[in-house]
């Protein structure tokens, strides 16, 4: 299965949308700037260093603003898939429909939005290689060996 990942809403104020959301449920808000397309990342779970949340079941979002030739703003799920080409065809085959080609999203993924048979809107994430998250988090959970270890195993 592929699982939801992210939740995402439109706003026309990105400090009004922050401060409420902070205030209402204790969220930790983070504006993004012009480079990250003004995103506002929404902490909505303890997350690691990876920024993934450490509890199973709980995901974080975001905002984006609201632009006048954008379609579909209405706030919607991401779904992790595995390949993002592989899925949009999956969503075309099955009566939907993708809205444009798919961006990248830097240190993120490859995102793409679409509408589903219903009209709601959602979006696919295909992820950057876990591997390599997974690898650097490994070297930096790894303890450093001992010299006196080394001393045993040399004297044996």
């Amino acid at each position: 299965m592929d699982p939801v990942v992210h939740f995402e809403m439109p706003y026309d104020s990105a400090d009004r949308a922050a401060k409420f959301y902070e205030a209402v449920f204790g969220w930790k808000m983070k504006l993004m700037g012009e480079q990250m397309g003004n995103y506002v990342l929404a902490t909505t779970a303890a997350s690691g260093a990876d920024g993934r949340p450490k509890k199973p079941g709980t995901i974080n979002g975001g905002f984006f603003p609201k632009k006048p030739d954008w379609p579909m703003q209405h706030p919607s799920v991401v779904v992790a898939v595995a390949d993002i080409v592989t899925a949009m065809n999956k969503v075309t085959s099955a009566g939907g429909q993708v809205l444009g080609e798919p961006m990248d999203i830097p240190g993120v993924g490859a995102y793409v939005s679409f509408v589903d048979t219903e009209g709601n809107r959602a979006s696919l994430l295909q992820p950057l290689p876990m591997a390599k998250a997974k690898a650097k988090a490994k070297a930096k959970a790894k303890p450093k060996k001992r010299a006196a270890t080394k001393k045993r195993k040399a004297r044996r």
